[in-house]
C-alpha cells in the first residue's frame, strides 16, 4: 500500500488521536488535523490529500458541507463519520456526495475498506470525468472540421477528400492540430461575410 495523505477533522481531539493511530499503523499519512468545517476546507486546500475524513457534526460548519464543497472543487473523496442518533444523516450524506458513511465509533474493520473503497472509487470517477471530457473535446473538433470541410467545399469548389486533404496538409506544415486550423478556416469565413 502506498502512503496515501489523509486529513482528520473532528471536534474530539481524542477520537483524532485514535484514528491517526489506526491509520499510521496501516500505512496511511495524516497531514492535518482540524476541530471545525472552516479549518478543514483550509486543509484540504492547502495540504491536497488523497482523503478526507470528516466528522458530519462540526461546529460551525457542518461537516457534511465541507464535504459537499469538496466534493464539487473535485479536491478529495470523504469518508464521513457520525453518531447514529444523528437525524437524517444518511440523506444528507447522500447529498454532500461522500464515499462512505461510518457510524461511530469507528473499527479498523469498518475504517479501512470504507478508505481502501472511497480511494478506489474517486479515482475511477475522476477517469471517467476525464474520458467524458476527451470524449467531448474530441467531438467538438470533428464538428468544426465538417464545418470547415463545408466552408472549403463551399468557397474554394474543392470534394471532400481535397478539402480534408487541404487541411490535413496544413496542419502538419504549421504544427497544428486540425482543430486550430479548422478554427481558423470559420473564423476566415466569417470576417468574409
Amino acid at each position: 500500500m502506498s502512503e496515501q495523505r489523509i486529513v482528520l477533522i473532528d471536534a474530539d481531539t481524542v477520537w483524532r488521536k485514535n484514528i491517526k493511530s489506526m491509520l499510521s499503523k496501516y500505512g496511511y499519512w495524516v497531514v492535518g488535523e482540524a476541530g471545525d468545517g472552516v479549518t478543514a476546507l483550509k486543509l484540504v486546500r492547502s495540504r491536497q490529500p488523497d482523503l478526507l475524513i470528516i466528522d458530519a457534526n462540526l461546529p460551525g460548519m457542518d461537516g457534511l458541507q465541507v464535504a459537499k464543497i469538496v466534493h464539487e472543487d473535485k479536491l478529495a473523496p470523504v469518508v464521513a463519520t457520525a453518531t447514529s442518533s444523528e437525524h437524517g444523516v444518511m440523506e444528507k450524506a447522500k447529498e454532500a456526495r461522500v464515499y462512505a458513511l461510518l457510524i461511530k465509533p469507528v473499527s479498523e474493520t469498518s475504517l479501512f475498506p470504507a478508505i481502501e473503497l472511497a480511494l478506489a472509487n474517486y479515482q475511477e470517477v475522476a477517469a471517467l470525468e476525464k474520458q467524458i471530457k476527451d470524449l467531448k473535446e474530441t467531438l467538438e473538433t470533428r464538428k468544426l472540421v465538417e464545418r470547415a470541410k463545408g466552408i472549403l467545399m463551399e468557397t474554394l469548389g474543392l470534394s471532400e477528400a481535397e478539402a480534408f486533404k487541404r487541411m490535413q496538409r496544413k496542419s502538419m506544415n504549421q504544427r497544428v492540430s486540425m482543430r486550430v486550423v479548422a478554427e481558423a478556416v470559420i473564423m476566415s469565413y466569417e470576417l468574409k461575410k
